[in-house]
């Protein structure tokens, strides 16, 4: 029997109530979602005993959230992902954002929506437990033009899927990227890493970075690559190819060419699988990008260790606004965005 349970989960410095809603699905999975930033807290999936156990990074308080981490679980935006050296120019304007992200802007700027409190609507409808979230971006707002509307809708389903589906307008000319930021560990109970994870990615180019990792503007093939995620590999073995390009991000930390262009059609991007409790996550989107993440810098003072979890980030591009040929992230009045991402969990034969 499909559930949704409100509780509150504390308040910002500022005072603003946060409340925590937990989908449940009646068969034995749950979601629970904050206001504060739309930040998955925990997702709880059997294993292949059918016991239920959380298997994405999160923190017990609020407290722990308002101070500085990396956007465990959150809706990032305005933009996700980085814009090299916070500038873009559009229609012939150039506007500047925070440089925080060495001298690059990333996931939003200094107070994203990561670090906003959502309006909450709830509702069942038919096989979907049912949670919107919506937020007004100002004009300005960390640099950006143009008032933003944007509503983030989470969806349960009985049949082990969570779905997460962005909209956004605008009044002005801007850009937009959305993403969410879990970090996932199918065995986070067992697990001290995600090395022995199995990750396929259905991606037969990604994007070189540089230093900074900023895309140099190729779409490379991944085949010959440590990038070479079209069958089943563990993370380890990726590691263990000593890649330089690898290396130099301390793992995965890359953008994976799923589509040339935008497309509201929703497709297989990833699977992600583990031996011991026999979870498997499958990723599916209508996002022309997948990025990578495997925790390569998770902090032991936040009580995490690096390669701990992995972040599969369905979005646009990196740095989309400064290079013409990647799929546009451009948002204009009497448009609207729409992007669905579908994480479907299930266990292995």
């Amino acid at each position: 029997m499909l559930q949704i349970i409100e509780q509150p989960f504390g308040r910002t410095t500022d005072g603003k109530a946060v409340e925590s809603y937990t989908l449940l699905n009646g068969f034995n999975m749950e979601v629970e979602i904050l206001t504060y930033g739309g930040i998955i807290r925990t997702i709880k999936v059997p294993n292949g005993q059918g016991v239920a156990e959380n298997v994405v990074l999160g923190f017990d308080t609020i407290d722990r959230y308002l101070e500085k981490h990396p956007k465990l679980g959150a809706t990032v935006g305005r933009y996700a992902n980085r814009i090299a050296k916070g500038k873009f120019t559009l229609d012939g304007k150039e506007y500047t954002l925070a440089q925080n992200n060495k001298e690059n802007h990333i996931h939003g700027g200094l107070q994203g929506f990561d670090k906003k409190v959502w309006k909450a609507r709830t509702g069942i409808v038919e096989d979907k437990a049912i949670l919107q979230l919506s937020y007004t971006s100002e004009d300005g707002e960390e640099g950006y033009p143009g008032k933003l509307q944007v509503v983030v809708t989470y969806y349960l389903t009985v049949d082990g899927s969570l779905g997460i589906q962005y909209e956004a307008t605008t009044d002005q000319p801007t850009v937009v990227n959305f993403t969410d930021h879990s970090y996932f560990n199918l065995n986070l109970e067992g697990q001290a890493d995600i090395k022995q994870h199995e990750l396929s990615v259905l991606a037969d180019r990604y994007l070189p970075i540089d230093d900074t990792s900023i895309p140099l503007g190729e779409m490379k093939p991944v085949e010959g690559t440590a990038f070479d995620l079209r069958t089943p590999q563990t993370i380890q073995s990726v590691f263990d190819q000593q890649s330089e390009e690898v290396k130099q991000t301390n793992g995965l930390d890359h953008c994976f060419v799923l589509k040339d262009k935008n497309s509201e059609e929703v497709k297989l991007a990833a699977t992600l699988t583990e031996p011991t409790s026999k979870r498997k996550l499958e990723v599916f989107t209508s996002e022309p990008g997948i990025q990578v993440y495997t925790g390569n810098s998770l902090d032991p003072k936040l009580g995490f260790q690096p390669h701990q979890a992995i972040c599969l980030e369905t979005q646009h591009f990196p740095d989309s606004p400064n290079q013409s040929h990647f799929p546009t992230t451009e948002l204009r009045p009497g448009e609207k965005f729409v992007s669905t991402t579908l994480y479907k969990f299930s266990t292995l034969d």
